[in-house]
């Protein structure tokens, strides 16, 4: 009969607009902006870079400006330039760090290419604004996130990158003392005296 399928789906329909009186469950709108659905952990967006405390978010940073994730980007969306002290030796954090999100295609070439994890995946989603070109270059100030932040959105991910990081941490703790091990014990062996005259 001509119009059945119309008629199955108005009934799925009917049945979902007269259940979800009876239950809140069959609610399938979220009233966003008020209400906000959780995202999935694999939900990925633009890039942010990690810091280890929040107190002193810049201070703390894990990025050493080594420039990789700026050239492997594809759309070349990242702009990097490196701290220098008074004498112009190169200190191993960023000075400028800029993401233009307008360009950024969201590939996470920079998260996987980072040796120091120290660029990871964001949810942020809500992005609108009212310009079209500085209000989407965000700064380093802007793209800094703790890594409890990270904690929270990506729990699995992060945990397995704490734990490396801490082995890794281990590792060279235990090479640094037994360089120093020899090093301390080389005096028990006094030299010889010289030969007298």
């Amino acid at each position: 009969m001509l119009g059945t399928g119309l008629l199955q789906g108005l009934a799925v329909t009917a049945k979902n607009f007269v259940g979800s009186f009876h239950d809140p469950a069959r609610l399938v709108t979220t009233e966003y902006p008020e209400q906000t659905t959780k995202l999935p952990e694999n939900y990925r967006n633009f890039p942010f870079l990690v810091c280890d405390a929040e107190q002193d978010p810049l201070g703390t940073l894990r990025c050493v400006a080594c420039r990789i994730c700026e050239t492997e980007c594809p759309p070349q969306c990242i702009y990097i330039v490196m701290e220098r002290d008074a004498k112009g030796k190169a200190l191993k954090k960023p000075k400028v760090f800029d993401l233009d999100i307008s360009v950024c295609m969201s590939c996470q070439i920079c998260v996987e290419v980072c040796p120091f994890d120290a660029i990871k995946m964001d949810q942020h989603y809500e992005i609108a604004e009212t310009g079209r070109f500085r209000e989407l270059l965000l700064d380093r100030e802007a793209l800094t996130k703790s890594n409890a932040y990270y904690h929270r959105i990506h729990p699995t991910e992060a945990a397995a990158v704490d734990a490396l990081l801490a082995e890794q941490a281990a590792r060279q703790a235990a090479a640094k003392s037994a360089k120093a091990a020899p090093a301390a014990k080389a005096p028990e062996n006094p030299p010889p005296p010289p030969p007298a005259a």
